[in-house]
């Protein structure tokens, strides 16, 4: 049996050693050319351990049913308990906002609807969210989110200029106070009989 894989998805010119490295741009001179918008994908399943997805998930599914066969793709070719590590510019920032090749914002409640668990506490209250995991069979758990914060509010905050309150208030309804957001994804799989 073949080990696991792990992929560099998206990687520009950022090639990580150990992974496969992966790109819709051969002039990055990736290790495979693959373009992610177009399933499926060439891994089998159950064959990936690890994915690296670094400003990357923001560039991919401009239409909801692209982004909805990614986060299929993802879950079909990764183990139970794979970890899919993802970063993305903060919506609420004007790198997000800047580059016209952004097509969608990431944020935790977009991918808290590919939580089985999560959905299925949704219906179960009878809330309106999109139980996307439930109608697309997958099952993501979001271990961690960690927000980067701009340097000039760390300096305020660490000056005394402003509390943490404060900081965490002006992150949930200011711009420009998040860079970018960090998730720890884990695949959840159901045992084999």
């Amino acid at each position: 049996m073949n080990a696991p894989l792990k992929l560099n998805l998206g990687c520009g010119f950022k090639r990580m050693a150990g992974y496969l490295n992966v790109d819709s741009v051969p002039d990055c001179h990736p290790d495979q050319v693959v373009n992610l918008e177009q399933l499926p994908w060439p891994w089998a399943d159950n064959s990936v351990d690890e994915i690296q997805l670094i400003h990357v998930l923001e560039h991919l599914g401009r239409d909801p049913q692209v982004f909805i066969g990614i986060m299929q793709q993802l879950y079909r070719i990764c183990q139970s308990g794979a970890a899919i590590h993802i970063i993305v510019p903060h919506h609420r920032h004007d790198n997000f906002h800047s580059d016209p090749t952004h097509v969608r914002p990431v944020t935790p409640l977009g991918l808290m609807l590919f939580d089985r668990a999560q959905c299925e506490a949704w219906v179960a209250g009878g809330f309106a969210n999109t139980p996307l995991a439930l109608y697309c069979g997958v099952d993501f758990v979001t271990e961690s989110v960690q927000h980067d914060v701009e340097a000039l509010w760390l300096d305020r905050l660490h000056s005394g200029h402003i509390t943490q309150a404060q900081l965490d208030d002006a992150a949930l309804h200011q711009s420009n106070v998040i860079t970018q957001t960090r998730f720890l994804l884990r695949v959840r799989k159901a045992d084999p009989a």
